[in-house]
């Protein structure tokens, strides 16, 4: 009859921390809290982290191998532009679930060259945005691309863990809304059909004029201006509608 190998200091501290973290943010994680939920002496989380700052980092450290861990299962797969739709949306679900340790990981991280693991996230967003562009997939340099995702990603998650959903209206479609927006910037349609190009035109300045007239038009009648709304509001969603259909199994 096997026995379960008990958890060494050092794995209750991590535990302790992370814990208290999650449940109370940075400020809860105190070396009397620690002590107390790890069973264990100040002096003794000191002899493995040497202070609280570099035990809080140890905790991120992990935070970043968790979602690598997590990340790395959706690579390689065949199409490049979905590999990075779902990388997306695995980033935002992690932050999501682990708030506090999210902005420790990505607000409060500070480490030398060499030493933060958030280099290595960048790196398995990079080489997905590098199998696109080998692909033909890709509108921009691999640098930028990979950049822009990469910013907005972060700037999407921690607007999101960081506001109350009550003064921001747009927030369930926040992360859809802009992960489809970059990715349209960044990468192109593996078709890339003239008629989608036309189509993209026409609802463009479909969205620009019903955006001038909803501030009023003395030209147009009542229901002249409700019957023209409905007409550009068609156009404005068929560049909705073929978005959908090429974000199933071959997303642009």
């Amino acid at each position: 009859m096997s026995r379960d190998v008990p958890r060494s200091p050092r794995d209750r501290i991590l535990d302790a921390a992370t814990g208290l973290l999650a449940d109370g943010g940075r400020d809860a994680v105190t070396t009397r809290a620690v002590s107390a939920e790890a069973n264990v002496q100040a002096q003794t989380i000191y002899r493995h982290f040497g202070d609280m700052r570099s035990l809080l980092q140890t905790v991120a450290a992990d935070g970043f191998q968790r979602f690598l861990t997590a990340n790395t299962r959706h690579e390689h797969g065949t199409d490049p532009v979905g590999e990075l739709r779902a990388g997306w949306d695995l980033h935002i679900e992690f932050a999501q679930a682990n708030p506090a340790i999210y902005t420790l990981m990505y607000g409060e991280r500070r480490l030398g060259p060499g030493g933060d693991e958030s280099t290595q996230v960048y790196e398995v967003l990079r080489r997905i945005v590098e199998r696109a562009a080998a692909a033909g997939r890709l509108a921009l340099p691999v640098d930028t691309a990979a950049a822009m995702i990469y910013a907005t990603g972060i700037g999407v998650a921690m607007t999101l863990i960081t506001t109350d959903p009550a003064t921001l209206p747009a927030a369930q479609s926040l992360s859809a809304n802009t992960r489809d927006a970059v990715l349209g910037a960044v990468t192109v349609d593996a078709s890339d059909r003239a008629t989608d190009r036309t189509a993209d035109d026409v609802a463009r300045h479909a969205i620009a004029l019903r955006a001038l007239l909803s501030h009023g038009n003395e030209d147009l009648s009542p229901a002249e201006a409700a019957l023209f709304e409905q007409w550009l509001g068609v156009l404005a969603r068929r560049r909705a509608a073929a978005a959908d259909h090429r974000g199933g199994s071959s997303p642009a």
